[in-house]
């Protein structure tokens, strides 16, 4: 009996092997072939897109902007699953643990800590970037060699770019505090007036990160991967920092914003006399649905503005990998990213290499009103500072709850 049992265990390990063999075969097969050929492949599809869906000007244009020119252009039925990054890395870690060699994700939306784990634990298809005809036409190669300091090496497209804004509203405020330690004594002298949401919330995550920079000297120092011993020095500074302003956030800082939603609810009804974003329109956006009074403006610190870009990727079970390759292609189009860049569709920043564009497509974009409200590249290109590698970003979320929060 036991015997037999181990034959079927043998039988079943060999059968897994062939047919492991037989996705890499299909997969490396994909890699190799032409993107002319993909378009047919994928022709008459469906191709299932996991993303952020926490903002409805965003679900709106990829529901029907993009879904629309998918149909029109390739005749791919786009649907976008709502999903948090960690919570797909999550299905797909059991997925790959499971062995489940056909998934029911085709392309995600992920960048930073996200993309790190998952490339690490085999979750990604690739390299497929490099084979894009929009990708190499469109963008500039070191422009989007790293995400959060972690080699991309083809396994994601860039989709857009971000950087760290303050918000503050002309009509109560004159002139906001323009670095990190006047905004600290601002604080201070305007008690229960600012708060920031609680990390990991993106944005949360984002400022404690730009405190992280300002309070220790600068982010040229952790640019060269983690390192223990320095992190174990100078993250006691970010500590003191926010633990100095706590008592005088909104609620004494006896309690943060869960979301950066939460918080942006709390600015526009007054409450407290600044909010923040990871994307530059954020404001002028709200504006435009009427969620802000037209008094908002945005500003940086002299100190630092944090920025970085965010991608789309294939998971390694993906069902259509064809399709998604499509779909990614098409995101890093001129026309796509002209189109998510006016502020009343998204004013998500161009991954584009404006320069590599024909003279009237860089017209198309020159054109685009950004709105008052949102700040240009002369005022946030001097600022922008490069995000700090992942390791840091999840030492610093952990920190926080052991000597903030807690």
């Amino acid at each position: 009996m036991k015997k037999k049992n181990l034959i079927r265990l043998v039988l079943m390990i060999l059968v897994c092997l062939g047919l492991t063999g037989q996705v890499r075969a299909r997969d490396a097969e994909l890699l190799q072939t032409p993107f002319e050929t993909l378009k047919t492949k994928a022709e008459g599809t469906e191709v299932r897109w996991y993303m952020f869906g926490g903002w409805a000007h965003v679900n709106a244009w990829v529901d029907t902007y993009v879904a629309g020119e998918m149909k029109k252009r390739f005749n791919i039925r786009l649907v976008r699953v709502p999903m948090d990054a960690g919570v797909f890395v999550n299905k797909l870690l059991n997925e790959k643990a499971a062995g489940k060699e056909k998934g029911n994700i085709d392309l995600l939306w992920i960048n930073g800590e996200n993309f790190k784990n998952a490339r690490e634990a085999g979750l990604l298809f690739g390299p497929f970037a490099r084979n894009l005809p929009n990708v190499i036409k469109n963008v500039d190669p070191k422009s989007a060699a790293f995400d959060f300091g972690y080699p991309v090496d083809g396994y994601e497209v860039p989709y857009g770019k971000a950087q760290f804004v303050f918000e503050y509203d002309t009509a109560s405020l004159a002139s906001p505090p323009d670095t990190m330690e006047a905004l600290k004594k601002w604080i201070k002298a305007n008690p229960g007036r600012f708060t920031y949401p609680q990390p990991p919330d993106f944005t949360g995550s984002a400022f404690i990160r730009q405190v992280f920079y300002a309070a220790t000297g600068g982010h040229e120092q952790y640019m060269n991967g983690f390192n223990a011993q320095l992190f174990e020095a100078k993250a006691p500074l970010l500590w003191a920092w926010l633990n100095e302003i706590e008592p005088f956030l909104w609620q004494k800082g006896q309690t943060y914003p869960q979301s950066s939603a939460a918080l942006d609810t709390l600015f526009s009804r007054g409450e407290v006399a600044m909010g923040m974003s990871y994307h530059p329109p954020h404001a002028q956006n709200k504006i435009l649905e009427g969620t802000y009074p037209d008094t908002i403006r945005t500003f940086v610190m002299k100190d630092g503005s944090i920025f970085n870009t965010h991608f789309t990727a294939i998971p390694f079970n993906a069902p259509n990998k064809a399709g998604a390759m499509v779909l990614a292609d098409f995101l890093i189009s001129a026309d796509a990213q002209l189109s998510k860049y006016h502020p009343k569709t998204w004013g998500d920043f161009p991954a584009l290499d404006l320069s590599r564009l024909t003279p009237e497509e860089q017209k198309a974009f020159e054109e685009v009103d950004l709105g008052p409200a949102t700040l240009g590249s002369a005022q946030l290109n001097p600022a922008a500072v490069p995000e700090i590698p992942a390791p840091y970003l999840e030492a610093l979320e952990q920190g926080w709850k052991t000597h903030v929060l807690d």
